[in-house]
């Protein structure tokens, strides 16, 4: 490919500062601009290989302010659009449904319509399984009905149907990507892996909302990072892409698995680590997708469960203050979350972003 300019936005984020880090490597002639808001969840910590090179750029704004992106897109010359960019921690979503509207479908909205208007040649829209709802049995392809089930996937159902009116209206040139949990170095600790390991390390038990049972397929970001890469390079426009993998684990043997690794404990040991607490007032028990249009595409996961937790684990052992530690389960933030949002709506202030981890 001829050299060209890729915006990621949210590329402060987990799985965006990952797709930032592959494409410097896959496309060292490229210019990388990363847009952020740099929320919580959000570090440029996460850049640190590319801080002094000379074809990346960090710029901090908000996708929600049209006059930032207006600008962003007369400037820059974007040819590549990753939109990670958004509010993902479903819990947070129950809290202040607005908010995630606001950030998740109307930020897309601006965005898609500055890079519309300066021409780009593609625009990857990241969502998310959650949009599908749950399924006990059958698993889901792209033409499956949408059926969100909570505020946050309700959001990125939203932006999906502003993503796929640009295609059908002006044929601009969309791709939709819809991925299983994904998981592996660097993630902050509100999302299920690392908040488990972080309550184990400060000898807390790993909280388990409900019964437990609930299971989740999980995605090593290395394999989510490269069919990305293949997306952008093959992937047909106008397209929805599921990003799936055959493993799937309940999150009471999730947690069950970690505190053996992480505490050594024994099997009569395991269920002293956990603590059951009350469930989020909508939580699906599984997202099973079908990702054979991705398969034709050449993509398949290549890192093993083992391989994948066994790099995570070791990355958080060696890397304990990474992210800030409250002394508090993660999931407290929550509260500080409802009065933030209830103080930018008062205000009509602009809302935070960061990026999506699906």
């Amino acid at each position: 490919m001829d050299s060209k300019t890729v915006l990621v936005t949210g590329g402060a984020g987990f799985i965006g500062s990952h797709l930032i880090v592959a494409l410097a490597v896959r496309y060292p002639g490229w210019r990388i601009i990363n847009v952020d808001k740099l929320d919580y969840c959000s570090s440029l910590k996460n850049l640190r290989p590319l801080e002094n090179a000379n074809t990346y750029k960090f710029i901090k704004g908000d996708i929600c302010n049209q006059c930032f992106i207006n600008h962003l897109f007369s400037t820059e010359n974007v040819a590549i659009v990753f939109h990670f960019a958004a509010q993902t921690h479903v819990e947070n979503s129950f809290l202040c449904p607005s908010k995630f509207m606001h950030v998740n479908s109307e930020g897309t909205r601006v965005l898609l319509r500055a890079a519309f208007e300066a021409g780009v040649q593609k625009f990857i829209y990241v969502s998310t399984d959650e949009v599908y709802g749950d399924s006990l049995d059958k698993a889901f392809d792209e033409l499956c009905p949408i059926r969100p089930t909570n505020p946050y996937s309700t959001s990125k159902a939203a932006a999906e149907g502003i993503v796929m009116s640009y295609w059908e209206k002006h044929k601009f040139p969309v791709i939709i990507t819809r991925s299983n949990n994904v998981y592996g170095p660097r993630q902050y600790h509100e999302k299920v892996i690392p908040r488990f390991l972080h309550l184990l390390r400060q000898d807390q038990k790993c909280t388990i909302q409900g019964t437990g049972l609930q299971s989740r397929h999980f995605l090593h970001v290395d394999d989510v990072t490269e069919a990305f890469l293949r997306l952008m390079e093959k992937g047909t426009l106008g397209e929805i892409y599921n990003i799936g993998t055959s493993f799937e684990m309940p999150i009471i043997q999730l947690a069950r698995e970690l505190i053996r690794t992480v505490k050594n404990a024994s099997n009569e040991e395991l269920d002293d680590w956990l603590m059951f607490v009350d469930d989020r007032p909508v939580n699906d028990l599984r997202y099973p997708l079908v990702s054979d249009k991705l398969h034709r595409l050449g993509w398949k996961p290549t890192v093993t469960w083992q391989e994948g937790i066994r790099r995570t684990i070791q990355w958080y052992e060696e890397n304990p203050d990474f992210w800030p530690v409250s002394g508090k389960e993660p999931q407290n933030q929550s509260l500080a979350v409802e009065s933030r949002c209830h103080d930018v709506m008062e205000t009509k202030d602009t809302l935070p972003i960061s990026a999506s981890d699906s």
